[in-house]
């Protein structure tokens, strides 16, 4: 059996207790970063042993870890932090134990974009998450050009030595539009910032850059509503 167990995206003390169990039953987890890991299962008592699973060595590890499904063990796949296949390894294996006909099943938890778009204030009936932006500035620009009509609300992550980039890029690419900033979610400092796409790169100039961040920003639909309701508001008058 193949496990895709979610972990706390900062605070340990949403670790479930489902998963818990899973991590402690296995026969083998296979992590993101074996030393963070290992200090996640530390604090809960487990020690199921490791094997390094990251972007590095993802398809030769794939394949090792799928002879071991086929020979009867279980495994669980974990990442640094969230849920694995979101911007993380994890799709790889997914596929590859599907064509084995392998059983696969998750445990199910926390997810920055769905905490981060939830606490935006921007409408969450209908979003695009489009992970990580591409590290040349030129490609970030098309990146975000292809996204220029989508009406829902657009979801991205970011690396803090790029943030200000991305939000300039942004800016110039979809002009100054409802946005949000979540940074260091569940933790003792954690952040959400909101406004215009201009003033989120005012108040990010103006505090250290550190870890990933969550940028949202409002689709074409949430322009639409802007519009109809000054409209409202200018029939309104007198």
């Amino acid at each position: 059996m193949l496990y895709l167990v979610s972990t706390p995206i900062g605070n340990l003390g949403d670790m479930s207790a489902r998963a818990i169990e899973v991590l402690g039953q296995v026969d083998l987890i296979a992590s993101e970063d074996t030393r963070k890991t290992g200090r996640l299962l530390q604090r809960f008592a487990i020690d199921t042993p490791q094997v390094p699973f990251h972007e590095h060595n993802e398809q030769a590890m794939v394949e090792q870890l799928i002879s071991q499904l086929r020979r009867g063990r279980s495994i669980a796949v974990v990442t640094d932090a969230g849920t694995p296949g979101i911007a993380d390894p994890g799709y790889s294996i997914v596929r590859r134990a599907l064509d084995e006909d392998i059983e696969i099943t998750m445990v199910p938890g926390p997810a920055a974009f769905v905490m981060a778009i939830v606490l935006s204030g921007l409408p969450v009936h209908s979003f695009c998450f489009r992970g990580f932006t591409p590290h040349k500035r030129s490609a970030r620009r098309r990146f975000f050009e292809a996204d220029v009509g989508i009406p829902y609300t657009l979801i991205y992550y970011e690396s803090p030595h790029r943030l200000l980039k991305s939000l300039n890029d942004a800016l110039e690419v979809f002009g100054d539009r409802r946005a949000a900033l979540a940074n260091d979610l569940t933790k003792l400092y954690e952040l959400m910032l909101r406004g215009r796409l201009s003033e989120l790169i005012e108040a990010v100039e103006q505090r250290p850059i550190q870890g990933e961040w969550v940028l949202v920003i409002a689709g074409t639909g949430d322009r639409v509503r802007d519009e109809q309701a000054d409209d409202s508001l200018e029939g309104a008058q007198p």
